[in-house]
């Protein structure tokens, strides 16, 4: 007979991505300990670019990662777009100084940075989670994993993914919200690429092709396409227009915590990447919560962590992160949802504002 293996944690976050470990160490930078459970059974560290943009460089100061990333990107001038569709290409250009700072980071360089910067034993990889559960004793989640370890956490933070089982408990399905693929990759240039330091794409119908440099010698290169949505169909029915619309605002509107659970990044806020959002918000929800635990525990953290036991202080460091981050990612949301499945067409007008892009973190 095999005996399950039982163990008592503070504070866990599922999912070792760019969110995870984020938020691993915004709490550790608040003197908070935490552990992140990887399911790979290493770091996930390949993958292409990520645009940064000036709140996501804000939020990586406040890790204390940013200068080193700085070093290894070119800051962009300007966005070039080029739309094909018609007779004459049609040119647009957008000045980045009107927005800020924006780079194209590696994501392996982003990954490596933040996990080199957390305490050792802090990342436990080959961790599947086959459960998540409410212990009717104690009120705090409880997680099975797939070797049957069975670990009880006081607070429980999942940045998963869209997929996220943390998610599902929380009964928020933040699938994916358009239909789209794509083909991304980077090239290497040994003598130097000569790409003006901007972001260059190419719109022809539903398609999308650009290029951005990330260095001197590397240049990022994406392809999207995105499927037809029975456009005709939505012209005539209002219904799956207001369906449409909705679906990014739904998960978020509705309670994202329960109890001491909550989610952060692509297990919260699931969006299109044509604001170029996706990377920088996540990193900003680590940030803010654990400016919202700092500020419930602040006073009373000790080493033995015996105020975890104070459940509800928890439960209203998790509120309060709710609350600040819950009108911002709707827009985000809203607005990167209705370009990518081509809204303007039906006369409904989207202005992406500055003003989200230059916001600060919530303080």
């Amino acid at each position: 007979m095999v005996h399950a293996i039982f163990e008592d944690l503070d504070i866990v976050i599922v999912g070792g991505g760019i969110c995870g470990l984020a938020t691993a160490l915004a709490l550790h930078r608040k003197g908070m300990k935490s552990v992140v459970l990887e399911k790979s059974e290493t770091l996930r560290a390949s993958g292409g670019a990520i645009a940064i943009q000036p709140n996501g460089w804000r939020a990586l100061d406040e890790l204390g990662v940013a200068s080193k990333l700085r070093s290894n990107g070119i800051r962009l001038e300007r966005i070039h777009e080029i739309y094909l569709n018609g007779g004459k290409p049609k040119e647009k250009f957008v000045d980045y100084s009107n927005i800020g700072e924006t780079r194209w980071v590696k994501r392996s360089d982003l990954i490596e940075s933040l996990a080199q910067d957390l305490p050792l034993g802090t990342i436990r990889v080959g961790c599947q989670i086959f459960s998540v559960k409410i212990d009717a004793n104690t009120s705090f989640p409880t997680l099975q994993l797939n070797d049957g370890t069975i670990i009880r956490a006081k607070m429980l933070i999942g940045c998963d993914g869209a997929n996220s089982v943390v998610a599902d408990f929380l009964e928020l399905n933040p699938k994916k919200l358009h239909p789209s693929s794509g083909v991304r990759g980077f090239t290497y240039f040994p003598n130097g690429h000569g790409f003006a330091p901007e972001l260059l794409r190419t719109i022809r119908d539903k398609t999308t092709a650009g290029v951005a440099p990330v260095n001197d010698n590397l240049l990022f290169w994406f392809v999207n396409h995105q499927y037809n949505y029975q456009d005709s169909k939505m012209v005539e029915d209002s219904k799956m227009i207001k369906q449409m619309v909705s679906c990014p605002m739904g998960h978020i509107a509705r309670p994202v915590s329960e109890r001491n659970v909550t989610v952060a990044g692509d297990s919260m806020h699931a969006m299109t990447p044509f604001v170029g959002q996706g990377g920088s918000a996540s990193i900003e929800d680590a940030v803010v919560l654990a400016r919202c635990m700092a500020r419930k525990f602040q006073a009373n953290y000790n080493n033995d962590h015996k105020d975890f036991k104070r459940k509800k202080m928890i439960e209203e460091a998790i509120d309060e992160y709710v609350n600040e981050r819950r009108m911002r990612l709707v827009k985000l949301a809203l607005q990167s949802y209705l370009l990518g499945t081509n809204m303007l067409m039906f006369g409904i007008i989207v202005v992406i504002c500055e003003d989200l892009l230059l916001q600060e973190p919530a303080s």
